[in-house]
Formats: C-alpha cells, structure tokens, sequence
C-alpha cells in the first residue's frame, strides 16, 4: 500500500482490496472513537489494545511508512528517467484490479452499473484535471492531508495524484526523503483528521450498499487507468519551479505516434508482470 502510494495514478486503496483486508482496514479506523478511552479506563490497556485492533494497524503503518520511507528516492528516480515502463507496470496491475474487484459484486443491475459508470466518469475527469502551483504552508499542507488521505484509501482514486493536482506532491516527497519534521508533521495531522472522518461514511456505505459501493470503486478503477497510459508526451507548460524544473501537462498518445523510443518488448513484459502481480495476490490472499 505505501510504495502504491508513493506513485501518482495508484491507490493503495487498490492494494488493500485485493489482499482482502479492505474491509477489515475501514472497519478497524472508523471504530477508533472516544468510547475507546473508557475501556481503557475501566479494563486495562490490554482490552483497549484489543478493541481498537490496534495490532492490525501497527503491521499496516509500519509497512506503509517502511515502504514510503525506502521507496520514495527510487519512485521519484523511476518516474523520472523510466517512466513508460513503471507506468506500464502499474497500468497491468490496475487493469486486473478491474476485473478482480468487480467479482465482488454480488448482483450486477442497472443501479450498479449506472454505479460503476459514474464512478468511472469522476475518475477520468479528476486525473484530467491538471496540477495547481506548489504551496509550502502548513495550513495548506495540512488540508492536503486530509484530502489526499481520503483519496489514499479509496481503490481507483490515488492519493499522490491527488496531492500532484493540490500542488503538494512535490514537497510533500522531499519532505520525506529529507526528513522534514514540521512539514512531515503537518501533512500526517491532516492524514490522522482525514481518515478518521471519512472512514465512517464510507465504512457506513460498504455495510449498507455493498454493491453499489464496490461497483463505483471498480469504475473508480477503469476511470483512472487514463492516467496510467505508458506513452504520455509534454502538452503544455504549467510553471517553472524557482530551481528551473519545470512541470508539464501530459497527454496520452498511441505508440506510433510517440517521440523517440515506444519501448514497445519492454512496456508489454511491464505490463504482464504488473497483470500476473494481482491474481498471484488473490490467489495467497484467499489461501491465507
């Protein structure tokens, strides 16, 4: 899940569905609330502990911030100099991830098809959206946590993206791979208020409209693979960073209509690779 979410284009909300410990994911943070703090008074930490599956949560973060942690220098190394082929990767593994979580609806009818169809339609314009300018403010940090946490957890919708159209991507990842504390601290409060809220309306909607839930999250899915397309060319330029880096907007284009090497052998080894990677995930998340 955190080397998913290091990537903008991927959910590691996608991860969790597919290990098979997304439901268990929301339930466990939605049930974080202040009668928590009476178990512990009256039945010892242990009970609290127990409670609030805090064990379960412990594995997640640390993995999440172990992955984020060692992965983010080689991501940003990735994107930069073999992005067609990482995208492939990605773009294999969320397409399976269509297919896999679209099994879990129980009865596809015309509320879950208009379901997925608008689910699709939010996740294409969303990651068509283009980037806002960069922001160093707490504050604004602070909000972008809160909403691209929401995002992180959700299958289909990435949480960096998200940041990337805020504007806070950027600092966000040399927040972390310089160890930034204050600015670390201010985006991950915003992450701690984000989750916690809005893990109960959508824990409340996979309880109560399972179906229509699952099914707007697989055309979240299909909807943001539009952003995952191996072959993107420079559009237009969007600002210059104070350093001279620049940032563009990116548009799909078929292969033999991209400039310079397509990396056709390459993308398709990526792409199977990033494919097989799910089912070899439900075929373990299901024996386990």
């Amino acid at each position: 899940m955190g080397a998913a979410d290091v990537v903008p284009g991927v959910s590691g909300g996608t991860i969790a569905f597919i290990s098979g410990i997304y439901e268990e994911l929301l339930g466990t943070i939605s049930g974080i609330k202040p009668s928590l703090l009476k178990v512990l008074r009256t039945e010892g930490f242990k009970a609290f502990w127990k409670a609030g599956n805090f064990s379960f949560l412990l594995a997640i973060g640390v993995g999440v911030i172990t992955a984020i942690a060692s992965l983010a220098h080689l991501i940003s190394w990735l994107l930069e100099n073999e992005p067609i082929k990482l995208w492939a990767f990605f773009f294999g593994l969320v397409l399976a991830s269509v297919f896999f979580i679209g099994k879990q609806v129980n009865a596809w009818n015309a509320k879950s098809i208009v379901s997925f169809i608008a689910g699709a339609a939010i996740a294409w314009y969303i990651t068509s959206l283009p980037p806002m300018g960069q922001s160093d403010s707490m504050l604004f940090l602070f909000f972008s946590g809160m909403i691209g946490i929401c995002a992180m957890i959700l299958p289909g919708i990435s949480g960096s993206f998200i940041l990337l159209i805020l504007g806070s991507y950027t600092t966000v990842i040399k927040a972390v791979k310089e160890f930034d504390i204050p600015t670390i601290g201010a985006f991950g409060a915003g992450c701690v208020v984000g989750i916690l809220s809005f893990s109960h309306l959508l824990n409340w909607m996979y309880k109560k409209h399972h179906d229509l839930t699952v099914a707007l999250l697989t055309g979240f899915l299909l909807g943001s693979l539009q952003k995952l397309w191996p072959w993107q060319q420079k559009a237009e330029l969007l600002y210059t960073h104070s350093d001279g880096k620049e940032d563009w907007l990116m548009s799909n284009v078929m292969p033999g209509a991209f400039e310079g090497d397509a990396q056709i052998g390459a993308v398709a080894v990526c792409f199977i690779i990033g494919f097989a990677i799910i089912f070899i995930m439900e075929r373990i998340a299901t024996k386990k």
